[in-house]
């Protein structure tokens, strides 16, 4: 028969295995970073980021030490990273992407996969904006499946309505999009995890810079983690080469340059990014060329 004592050292037992189980879930979603946030020359990792380093694709990894004020935006992602089988990278003989099912858990927009062949070679890629238009000139012939999958995101309306829910600071100056269910009121707790359902290979990170105007792709730590979310760089970002270089901005910079300078709304990681406080809505989003 179970004594008082007995009975004690169960709850004890439990209480313990609770606090485990809380502590791994927080770790796990800190984890699920995106992008490898830097400033003053020092690898981070932001929020959700990982404390290490992980940025601006999924709050979803290299390592690095933790601090707020060099944070990077991340599309985060709410469970632990899957033990699948990454992606291939593209195959230059049979001209394919490889696109898989992103089975780390997370809100799903779910749209199908893109064909695995690209068809053509778009050129420009044209963010309608409620401030006006933000034109980026594409790297297709470098980033062929990244630009295919944006393309047929755009085609299937993905973006459509959506809001860009982090920006950085002077220290890290950085818009975050590509997250087709976030709020960006600064009280949405899953912004940043939201995603296509599929992910892919990293491409085009060979001498790749993160300097103003540059268009990049966010992701997870692990590799093959790219999906839909992505930062535009407004300053100049030492990051290491990780986050597959999409294109360059050639026009609508200073709309950007605007919204930043009206601040960003408290709720955020604690790191001095936040959704911006002048909203900024992809009203629509067109590939040509």
């Amino acid at each position: 028969m179970a004594t008082g004592k007995d009975r004690q050292k169960q709850l004890a037992r439990e209480h313990h295995v609770r606090q485990m189980q809380r502590r791994a879930e927080r770790e796990a979603r800190r984890k699920q970073v995106a992008i490898i946030g830097t400033s003053v020359g020092v690898l981070v990792v932001v929020g959700g980021i990982f404390a290490a380093v992980a940025i601006v694709g999924g709050s979803k990894t290299p390592s690095a030490a933790a601090s707020p004020a060099t944070s990077a935006p991340a599309e985060a992602s709410s469970a632990p990273p899957s033990a699948a089988p990454g992606p291939k990278a593209f195959d230059p003989a049979t001209g394919t992407c490889d696109y898989v099912a992103d089975s780390r858990g997370g809100p799903v927009k779910d749209v199908g996969k893109p064909p695995a062949k690209p068809a053509g070679s778009p050129k420009t890629m044209t963010f309608d904006t409620n401030h006006g238009d933000i034109v980026v000139k594409l790297a297709t012939d470098k980033a062929p499946c990244t630009v295919n999958a944006m393309a047929y995101l755009a085609k299937k309306k993905y973006f459509d309505g959506s809001k860009c829910h982090r920006m950085g600071p002077d220290a890290f100056p950085m818009l975050q999009c590509g997250d087709p269910l976030a709020k960006a009121d600064g009280k949405g707790q899953t912004d940043g995890q939201g995603g296509p359902g599929f992910r892919y290979a990293e491409e085009n990170l060979e001498g790749a810079k993160y300097t103003r105007g540059v268009i990049a792709m966010a992701k997870a730590q692990e590799a093959g983690t790219t999906g839909s979310q992505f930062f535009i760089v407004l300053g100049d970002l030492q990051l290491p080469p990780q986050y597959t270089v999409l294109g360059t901005v050639t026009k609508g910079l200073d709309i950007l340059d605007n919204v930043r300078k009206k601040g960003v709304m408290e709720g955020g990681m604690g790191d001095g990014t936040g959704a911006p406080k002048d909203p900024v809505e992809l009203k629509h989003v067109t590939i040509s060329g």
